[in-house]
Parts: C-alpha cells; sequence; structure tokens
C-alpha cells in the first residue's frame, strides 16, 4: 500500500506561481514513478506530467516550459513547480504513483484568477 498527501493549492492570480507536493508514504521506492494529473471542471482528468525513478521528466504540451517536477527522495515527496500560470490551469490536481499498482492522492485544488 502506498499513500499519497498533497498539499500546496490555493488561489492564484494569473501570471502567479504555485508549488505543489506530493508526499508519499508506505511500499514506495526512489524506483516508482510519481507525477500529477489535473481535472479542470466538466472536463476529463488530464496528464501533467511525472518524473521516473532515474529521475527523467515528461510533461504535457500544454505545461511545458511552465511546469517543473522534481523529487526528494529523502522526503519521498514529489513537487510540482507551476509558474506562468492562466486561468485555464484550474482544476483539482492529484498526485499519483506507480507502484505495484496506480495509487492516487486525494487532490488539491488550484484556483487561477484573471
Amino acid at each position: 500500500q502506498v499513500q499519497l498527501v498533497e498539499s500546496g493549492g490555493g488561489l492564484v492570480l494569473a501570471g502567479g506561481s504555485l508549488r505543489l507536493s506530493c508526499a508519499a508514504s508506505g511500499s514506495i521506492f526512489s524506483s516508482n514513478a510519481m507525477g500529477w494529473f489535473r481535472q479542470a471542471p466538466g472536463k476529463q482528468r488530464e496528464w501533467v506530467g511525472h518524473i521516473s525513478g532515474d529521475g527523467v521528466t515528461n510533461y504535457a504540451d500544454s505545461v511545458k516550459g511552465r511546469f517543473t517536477i522534481s523529487g526528494d527522495n529523502a522526503k519521498n515527496t514529489v513537487y510540482l513547480q507551476m509558474s506562468g500560470l492562466n486561468p485555464e490551469d484550474t482544476g483539482v490536481y492529484y498526485c499519483f504513483a506507480d507502484a505495484d499498482r496506480r495509487y492516487w492522492g486525494q487532490g488539491t485544488q488550484v484556483t487561477v484568477s484573471s
């Protein structure tokens, strides 16, 4: 079992920045991939990006160049640094971890106001 707890969401003005954190506990190892999805109101959940066990990152085109995913293996924590936020980035952000199966966090709300 893996438990994921996100934090760091909130309300920000367009053009601003936020950093989300996802703390993992349980049967999670540094070799496991972790990342983020988001879900905007009335839309399907979409992949934002992830970091592999060897530190390689991949991002959706919509966030490339604005969002950065990093990990702290000592803390079993993954971060999503978001900058240049716009109202289209509004949604609930979910952390995931791929271990024996995919685990999800509870989600954290990000609201970008124009």
